[in-house]
């Protein structure tokens, strides 16, 4: 039996998403260029923007590109294409797919061989995207609006609002990882030599290249630390693997 996930149907269904967004972005890119010209914009302003507007989009590229690869082991290579093709990033993605793998006993670490528990992971995957296009329209505004009232009122409290919303996240991975190290993720295996190796490498990467973006004042930079953090513990992990085999009778990976 083929792998149902990478089969021709998903295959097709995933070029066809390919095929519509690069179709809606020709779209969009055309009439914005024709406005552009009837608003007497010049051509080589134009030519700067478009060229601007596709380094931009390099660093996003990279994190989604890991994303595909992060998942890719337990969900074949398809399922996150088509995900993130439309809509989606690390941080989401992958905290959805694991909470739907730990709920029915399983973990992101293995492939997913059911092809219901695929499905569970891909309508959780989805149905958690699809929400916020469907909210934002109606309650976005009235949100943003008091929001905004709340940490716009002077320095400080805009300072108070990134600290929350860091936090917030911080808070969410923390938790991610405090699990897999204490050993309490569903399938009971805890956190090995490869594991904390690979964090700890992972942070110093993202704290030195944060630094050298800092220090050398290179703002352009700072979108592609993270995703570079991430080769870089991607990097570590083949090297442990290659250098330090398991030791009799300890969990290392």
């Amino acid at each position: 039996m083929s792998d149902f996930k990478e089969s021709p149907i998903m295959y097709a269904l995933a070029l066809s998403v390919v095929a519509f967004i690069i179709a809606q972005s020709v779209f969009f890119i055309v009439k914005s260029w024709k406005h552009g010209k009837e608003l007497g914009i010049e051509k080589e302003r134009l030519r700067r923007t478009v060229v601007s507007s596709i380094l931009f989009t390099i660093a996003p590229a990279i994190s989604i590109l890991v994303t595909v690869i992060v998942l890719a082991n337990a969900l074949g290579i398809v399922l996150p294409w088509i995900r993130l093709t439309v809509i989606g990033n690390l941080a989401y993605e992958t905290v959805a797919a694991q909470s739907a793998v730990e709920a029915m006993g399983g973990a992101l670490s293995s492939p997913i061989t059911d092809p219901k528990a695929f499905s569970t992971v891909t309508w959780a995957m989805t149905i958690g995207s699809v929400a916020p296009l469907i909210l934002l329209p109606f309650f976005c505004k009235k949100l943003q609006k008091k929001i905004g009232g709340a940490i716009n009122k002077d320095a400080a409290s805009q300072k108070i609002g990134d600290i929350v919303s860091a936090a917030a996240f911080i808070g969410i991975i923390a938790a991610f990882i405090a699990r897999a190290i204490a050993g309490t993720s569903a399938d009971g295996n805890n956190a090995g030599v490869m594991s904390v190796s690979v964090l700890i490498v992972s942070i110093v990467a993202m704290l030195l290249l944060s630094l050298l973006c800092r220090r050398f004042k290179l703002e352009k930079f700072e979108p592609f630390a993270m995703p570079l953090s991430m080769f870089i513990g991607m990097g570590a992990a083949m090297l442990i693997d290659r250098f330090l085999p398991a030791a009799a009778g300890i969990m290392w990976r």
